[in-house]
Formats: structure tokens, C-alpha cells, sequence
């Protein structure tokens, strides 16, 4: 959340390049998300689910309808990358890296079959946090019935905190991963999927930018950020929506000086509120568009 030194917009941002439909975990169908982005004045907008395009793909087909024809809609997703570490923050060897990919193609076969794999992995875990949670006396399978179970669909633990909220065990998603499904907690599986280095590549093979999202300690971790823009790593998220002004400032600082593109969002979902509620913390500022467009990321889309 905002902190005391939180970012004040000067004027309504009209990018926003980080955001989730509930083809992962959002709550919004991704044509009521562009919708509600338009409405708050974005005219540069990225649906980024985690590890899917199908929210994407519903637009591009067409079988959502038209989306605002001032908006432009760039081709997104968000890897969860595991990489193992023993940098400061972290604990028991596991590190969760998450990558933006920005103007990915979203017909590219080998990127699905690479999202396939994660989404594999994501059904795996999120049997065994059901499994935890019912060991520990709090079934949540009846909340689970009406959730979408294809396999271009992205489960996440949001899911499951949802549930926990619906049967009562939590009064909040927030509080759901602090008592039960965060790091450290009993309910807790670690992640299994593909490193940020790979993620990497996948994106670039894709036609996209790798983008890495909400790193707040970007400044602390300068060696592994390094390491990653030796990788191919192209962008940060400056501008996140939880970003006070000493982070968005000690971001920028690590784009400067390793020549990254700076990109930002709301990362918005749906449980602290509506998206105009949301968009209207949301600082980033009109030159970002110049950056992502000088990338020159082949997943941008005008509406016919």
C-alpha cells in the first residue's frame, strides 16, 4: 500500500501497463477491464495476466466486442519466475521473480507451450494448498466448483485466499496470505517453473519486451538486476501503483544506470477496489509510452 511519501498524480495517468482479468487473478472479464481503464482516461493499456494470454486473445478475436477505439491494447503477460537465492529479504533458498513480458505475440506457439508449462506447474501447487488447507480443517472445495478449470486458465493463490474469505477462515485476501497461504505460513507450497532467465528469453523469442515488475528493492539488489539485464532483460517497473516516492526514485536510478527501459501500472485485481479507485493513485508519466514504443514490441493493438 502507499506509504506516507506516496506518489501524488498530477493529472490522470494514461498508461497503465500492469493490470489482471480473471483469466488469472483478477475479477473483471478482460473486455470490463479495458472498459474501466478507458473510462479513467488510460489510452495506453497492458493486460498482463500471470502466465496466460487467453484475456488477451478474447479481445484480439473479437469475441468480447470492441474495446474503446481511443485505447491502445498491448499484448502482456507476467511470468512468476523461481530462481534460488540467498540474497538479503529472502528465506529458505527461494526467490519469486516476476516478469513482465510487453508486446508479446500473442499467436507465438512456442511462448503458449512455454506459458502451458507454467500453468501446469500453477494446477499442481494449488491442489496441494487446497490439500493443506483441508488437513488443517478448512475445506475450501465447494467455493472452488464454479472456478474456470480449463487449461488457459492461470490458478493463483488469490484463488484460494477468496475462499478462505467466502467460508469465513479470513476476513480479508490481505489477511489470507498473512495467516495461511505467504511464505512462512502453514498452507504454504513453494512455487515450481521456470527461472527469470529463461522467462527472459521466452519473452524476447516472443517479440516482447522483459519487463521486471513491482522489484522494490531494486537499488539493494543491483547485482542481480545486473545479472538479468546481461540476460536480456530490457525494462523495470519504475511506476508501480504501491510505490512511495523514495522507491520510484531508487528504481529509476537502477534504469539509468543499467539502461533500462522504465515502464509502470496499477497491478490492479480487484480486491482494494474498483479500477478507477485504483487508477486514480496511479502516477506514470506520459514519456513511458515513448520508451515502450521506441522497444519496439510487436503486440501493440489500435481498435480496428
Amino acid at each position: 500500500m502507499p506509504g506516507p511519501d506516496r506518489v501524488i498524480p498530477p493529472a490522470p495517468s494514461a498508461i497503465d501497463l500492469h493490470s489482471h482479468t480473471l483469466r488469472s487473478d483478477g475479477l473483471l472479464e478482460p473486455i470490463e477491464l479495458v472498459q474501466a481503464a478507458a473510462a479513467a482516461g488510460v489510452k495506453l493499456f497492458a493486460i498482463t495476466d500471470h502466465d496466460t494470454l487467453a484475456g488477451v486473445r478474447t479481445l484480439l478475436d473479437g469475441a468480447a466486442g470492441p474495446w474503446p477505439s481511443d485505447l491502445e491494447l498491448v499484448a502482456g503477460v507476467e511470468i512468476n519466475a523461481v530462481a534460488a537465492t540467498t540474497s538479503p529479504g529472502t528465506d529458505s533458498g527461494e526467490d519469486e521473480i516476476h516478469v513482465l513480458g510487453l508486446g508479446v505475440d500473442p499467436r507465438s506457439e512456442a511462448f503458449e507451450a512455454v506459458l502451458a508449462g507454467q500453468r501446469a506447474h500453477r494446477r499442481s501447487r494449488f491442489a496441494r494448498i487446497v490439500g493443506r488447507l483441508r488437513e488443517l480443517g478448512m475445506p475450501i472445495d465447494a467455493q472452488l466448483t464454479a472456478i474456470d478449470t480449463t487449461d488457459d486458465f492461470a490458478l493463483g493463490r488469490p484463488t484460494a485466499g477468496r475462499a478462505l474469505v467466502e467460508t469465513g477462515f479470513a476476513t480479508s485476501v490481505e489477511d489470507a496470505f498473512t495467516r495461511w497461504l505467504g511464505r512462512g505460513a502453514p498452507a504454504y507450497v513453494p512455487r515450481d517453473g521456470i527461472g527469470p532467465v529463461d522467462a527472459i528469453r521466452a519473452i524476447r523469442a516472443a517479440g516482447g519486451l522483459p519487463v521486471l515488475a513491482h522489484f522494490w528493492s531494486a537499488r539493494e539488489r543491483l547485482s542481480d538486476v545486473r545479472e538479468l539485464a546481461e540476460a536480456g532483460l530490457g525494462g523495470i517497473e519504475v511506476h508501480h501503483w504501491s510505490f512511495d516516492r523514495p522507491t520510484v526514485e531508487a528504481v529509476a536510478e537502477v534504469a539509468r544506470e543499467l539502461r533500462l527501459v522504465p515502464s509502470g501500472g496499477s497491478d490492479y485485481h480487484g480486491d482494494l477496489g474498483t479500477y478507477a479507485q485504483m487508477h486514480a493513485g496511479l502516477w506514470v508519466p506520459p514519456e513511458v509510452a515513448d520508451g515502450i514504443h521506441r522497444a519496439g514490441v510487436v503486440g501493440s493493438f489500435a481498435q480496428p
